[in-house]
């Protein structure tokens, strides 16, 4: 808690047959840097948040944060290998798939196996990894698609800041005004960012 010790990031490798090596680049960069690990290092600093705001987390914040690094990580040149571009890609039809049996579950009355069905056949990801995630979905509703709504509004809000500032936008202080104010709503985050856009203008 108090950062004195290093924050590590652990790949389960349990099932190494379900794994292909050119899905561990956008795994790296959602979990660590410049995702998980990176963000919440940040909120971890931030000495004028009381406790709960470094620890809460808000899932569209969060997770969107790192469905948008794995993108930023793409944009930015970093996914050199076709294979490993091949890996984010594979990353955003998971993404897809879960925001469909999301909904499936919960407002269609998919039944488990339908969900396990329509994953397996849409992603080709391993039985044991669909299992595991159609449980997650199954005991946590709309998770998967504040995933996705958080990474969405981050782009939004990213276009809107540059179609704004035109040559004053800059990549990094618009990083900088999602990521200094800790884990938000969104509303709060798209204060946040109207503050950074009016401080430029």
């Amino acid at each position: 808690m108090d950062g004195s010790r290093e924050g590590v990031f652990y790949a389960n490798l349990r099932t190494l047959r379900d794994i292909p090596r050119w899905s561990m680049r956008t795994l790296a960069y959602h979990e660590a840097i410049p995702g998980h690990h990176f963000q919440l290092g940040i909120a971890q600093t931030l000495d004028s948040l009381p406790t709960f705001r470094q620890l809460v987390p808000f899932t569209a914040y969060i997770e969107g944060w790192a469905l948008y690094a794995e993108q930023l990580a793409w944009e930015l040149g970093f996914q050199h290998d076709p294979y490993s571009n091949l890996g984010r890609l594979q990353a955003e039809l998971f993404r897809a798939v879960r925001l469909v049996v999301d909904t499936g579950i919960h407002s269609k009355c998919w039944t488990r196996e339908q969900a396990i069905e329509f994953m397996e056949e849409t992603t080709g990801l391993g039985h044991t990894d669909v299992v595991s995630e159609i449980e997650r979905y199954i005991v946590n509703p709309g998770q998967a698609c504040a995933y996705k709504i958080g990474m969405i509004k981050i782009l939004q809000l990213r276009e809107q800041a540059k179609a704004r500032l035109g040559d004053r936008f800059d990549l990094r202080e618009f990083h900088n005004a999602i990521l200094q104010h800790g884990s938000l709503p969104l509303q709060c985050l798209e204060q946040e960012v109207e503050r950074y856009v009016k401080s430029k203008l």
